[in-house]
C-alpha cells in the first residue's frame, strides 16, 4: 500500500469515525464499524494476498451508510452493499459529498466510482437479482463478504452454500470467542485481525 493511498484511507476513516453512533442517544441501537481499525485489517489482507487489488469484489451484507464500502472501494474492483433501512442508506450520498470535499482540500485520492448500494434484505433472492441487473455480478462472483456480527450465522450459511471456493467472510466485532461455521474455515493464523475481525474462508 503506497503512502498516498494509506493517507487517504486514514482520512476516510477519520471522517466516518467521528460520525459514529454508539450505545446512547435516540439512535443508540445503531453500530458503526471502526474504520481506523479496518485500515489495519485491509493492510493485513493485502499482505496475505487475500485481497487482489482492483480484482477482488466486495459485498457488505449490512452496509448502513456505506462507510465500509467506501473504505474497501479503494482496493477492490467493485464494492457493493445491501441495507435494510432506507433512512440509513439515505445518509450515503450527503456523507460522500462531504468526504469528497474534504479529500479534495487535502489533495488526497477521491472516492472511486465503483460503489453500488441497494436497499433490501441481504438474504432476499430478489435483492441479488437487482444487484446482478445493475452490476452484472451474481453472488458467486464476490470474493469478499462482510458483516458487523448481525445475522452472522445466517450469512455464513448462505456463503457456505453459494459462494465460490476460497471466498472470504469477514466478521467485525469478534475478539477471543471465535464462532465456527459449517462449510467455512476459520483462518486462525489471522483472526482476529487488529483484535476485531474474524476471517473465514469457504472450503
Amino acid at each position: 500500500m503506497d503512502k498516498r493511498l494509506k493517507q487517504t484511507l486514514l482520512r476516510v476513516a477519520r471522517f466516518y469515525d467521528r460520525r459514529k453512533v454508539g450505545d446512547v442517544g435516540a439512535l443508540g441501537f445503531r453500530r458503526s464499524s471502526d474504520l481506523a481499525l479496518l485500515v489495519g485489517c485491509l493492510e493485513g489482507l493485502l499482505q496475505e494476498h487475500l485481497i487482489l487489488p482492483q480484482k477482488s469484489r466486495f459485498l457488505d451484507l449490512g452496509c448502513a451508510d456505506g462507510r465500509v464500502n467506501m473504505l474497501f472501494s479503494y482496493v477492490v474492483q467493485t464494492s457493493v452493499g445491501v441495507e435494510l433501512d432506507s433512512w440509513t442508506l439515505d445518509e450515503y450520498a450527503p456523507l460522500r459529498a462531504a468526504l469528497e470535499h474534504e479529500l479534495e482540500k487535502a489533495d488526497l485520492i477521491p472516492p472511486p466510482q465503483n460503489i453500488h448500494l441497494f436497499e433490501g434484505n441481504s438474504t432476499d433472492p430478489l435483492v441479488h437479482q437487482e444487484i446482478a441487473h445493475h452490476t452484472g455480478l451474481v453472488f458467486e462472483d464476490f470474493s469478499l463478504f462482510y458483516t458487523y456480527l448481525i445475522m452472522h450465522e445466517e450469512f455464513a450459511a448462505m456463503i457456505a452454500e453459494r459462494a465460490a471456493k476460497g471466498a472470504l467472510f469477514l466478521v467485525y466485532g469478534l475478539d477471543r470467542i471465535m464462532p465456527r461455521y459449517e462449510g467455512l474455515r476459520l483462518r486462525e493464523d489471522l483472526s482476529p485481525l487488529n483484535g476485531i475481525l474474524g476471517v473465514y474462508q469457504k472450503r
